[in-house]
């Protein structure tokens, strides 16, 4: 079983849409995601042009793979590196630190995750 940042049960990211690399809701993975879609994060505009100037455009619809395309405000299981290199250009999407897989704290520092928590929590200064 997946697990949290936390070391718990790891909570649903989203149904609607529908995410995560299994497409069951929650950022569940294993040695067959390569992109590692670990971190539950609330999309912004901002992130989703960053995203789209990388070359993965979140924001167009894609109806052969049934992708609505993504829109301010969803909750998506993002790639672990993704968030990082979005974090290192200042624009990072918030976490729901609950829903984010622990394989996450492979690539990512905790207390980078605490800061951008939807939640404002006693570990952020914010």
């Amino acid at each position: 079983m997946n697990k949290n940042i936390f070391g718990e049960k790891l909570i649903t990211c989203s149904n609607n849409p529908m995410t995560g690399f299994f497409r069951n809701g929650c950022c569940d993975t294993d040695d067959s995601d390569l992109g590692m879609h670990t971190v539950c994060v609330i999309i912004s505009d901002k992130f989703l042009l960053f995203s789209k100037s990388k070359g993965n455009d979140l924001s167009t619809s894609v109806p052969e793979f049934g992708f609505k395309g993504l829109k301010d405000g969803d909750k998506w299981c993002l790639c672990a590196l993704r968030w990082k290199e979005a974090l290192i250009n200042n624009i990072a999407p918030k976490v729901i630190l609950e829903a984010t897989n622990e394989k996450t704290l492979d690539v990512i520092k905790i207390e980078d995750l605490l800061k951008h928590s939807h939640k404002k929590n006693k570990s952020s200064n914010k």
